[in-house]
């Protein structure tokens, strides 16, 4: 009798300690992009909103051009891994505007996570770089013509 009370009470004891872990949310999943279903000229899309984040001149290009060509390696290696784990999706330089130097679309949630994932590129940390995002809504797995 005593050896089953022990028995239920460790067996209480383990799920009231697991109870919350195994029902609290993973904060480090991503959320899901938006998206809404549309019928154009009886094609059926699934339209996902991203954010295209622009790439404009910052306020610090002083630094040596070793130092510039570094912060530039560093730069596209940041995106170029936001590129392989799929959080950008399209990403260029872009030319005949001198102010801004490219763009890149990023298939998050939310534009905090937008700015918060592009704050985090070299470039933009060191004041090369400054970034505008603005939501952009495109059919799910467009590709370029």
């Amino acid at each position: 009798m005593k050896l089953q009370i022990m028995k239920n009470l460790l067996l209480f004891s383990l799920i009231a300690f697991c109870s919350p872990s195994l029902f609290a949310q993973d904060s480090t999943k991503t959320a899901v992009p938006e998206t809404f279903e549309y019928n154009w000229e009886g094609q059926d899309f699934t339209m996902q909103k991203y954010f295209i984040v622009f790439l404009k001149e910052g306020p610090n290009r002083s630094q040596s051009e070793e130092e510039a060509s570094k912060i530039q390696q560093e730069h596209l290696a940041y995106l170029a891994g936001l590129y392989k784990k799929e959080i950008i999706v399209l990403n260029g330089p872009s030319q005949g505007d001198e102010t801004i130097k490219g763009f890149s679309l990023y298939a998050v949630a939310t534009k905090e996570e937008a700015v918060a994932l592009a704050s985090k590129d070299p470039a933009v940390k060191a004041g090369r770089l400054i970034i505008e995002a603005l939501p952009w809504w495109l059919a799910k797995g467009s590709v370029v013509k």
